[in-house]
């Protein structure tokens, strides 16, 4: 392994543990519950006006939500849970990813 690989991993692993040391587990849980519960009602709903309310109620959460989670959730995308078009995918996204986390 060169020493430019060895400076990388060690780099990447400082920021992962500085990272994570942001994001409380708690807060970890909280937005796994709360997308968890809201992702199962959006996958069966056949009301519009039901699928609505849930993007407009997980667009609120996600802005209040832990900045340092909201961020490593988001992947540097603004919109991220935000937008209509990829509303579906990315609720899926957001709770696979806190799965892994928990």
């Amino acid at each position: 392994m060169g020493m430019c690989t060895v400076k990388a991993s060690v780099s990447s692993a400082r920021l992962g543990m500085t990272h994570n040391a942001m994001i409380s587990k708690d807060s970890i849980e909280t937005a796994y519950s709360f997308i968890h519960q809201k992702h199962r009602v959006y996958i069966h709903s056949q009301m519009d006006w039901q699928r609505d309310d849930i993007e407009y109620a997980i667009a609120s959460y996600v802005d209040s939500m832990n900045k340092a989670l909201y961020d490593r959730l988001s992947q540097g995308r603004e919109d991220f849970l935000r937008n209509h078009a990829h509303f579906e995918d990315e609720l899926t996204e957001a709770l696979q990813q806190l799965e892994e986390m928990l």
